[in-house]
């Protein structure tokens, strides 16, 4: 029903917290082809990462605006980055006209659309 990842995004926001640890969370918006019309240029430069990827590369990221950082974060839920590995308590999987490459890019998972069975 959104016509951009930056609301579509909801579904992990509200679902995260019911996620078991390991668990993945599929958006699946086959009609959705925009990450962001407002942001979109600096979720492509950050991606959607754990909030300690961003507090301990502060000075990588302090030119980002804050509410694309918090959105980022909330995208990926929680989790921890050491020893320069980020891990995420739940995988987020886009299935939707964004590309796979562009998924990478933002480090989502990738799900062709075409290849879901919404019955199942």
């Amino acid at each position: 029903m959104y016509d951009e990842l930056w609301t579509a995004v909801k579904a992990m926001y509200k679902l995260d917290p019911v996620v078991g640890e390991g668990g993945e969370v599929i958006i699946y918006a086959p009609h959705l082809k925009e990450v962001s019309y407002t942001h979109g240029k600096y979720i492509y430069e950050v991606g959607y990462h754990v909030l300690e990827y961003f507090l301990e590369q502060w000075d990588k990221y302090r030119h980002v605006p804050l509410g694309v950082l918090a959105h980022s974060t909330c995208v990926r839920g929680d989790g921890y980055y050491e020893n320069v590995q980020e891990h995420a308590r739940v995988k987020v999987t886009l299935s939707s006209q964004i590309s796979v490459e562009d998924c990478r890019l933002l480090s989502l998972g990738y799900l062709n659309p075409d290849e879901v069975n919404i019955q199942e």
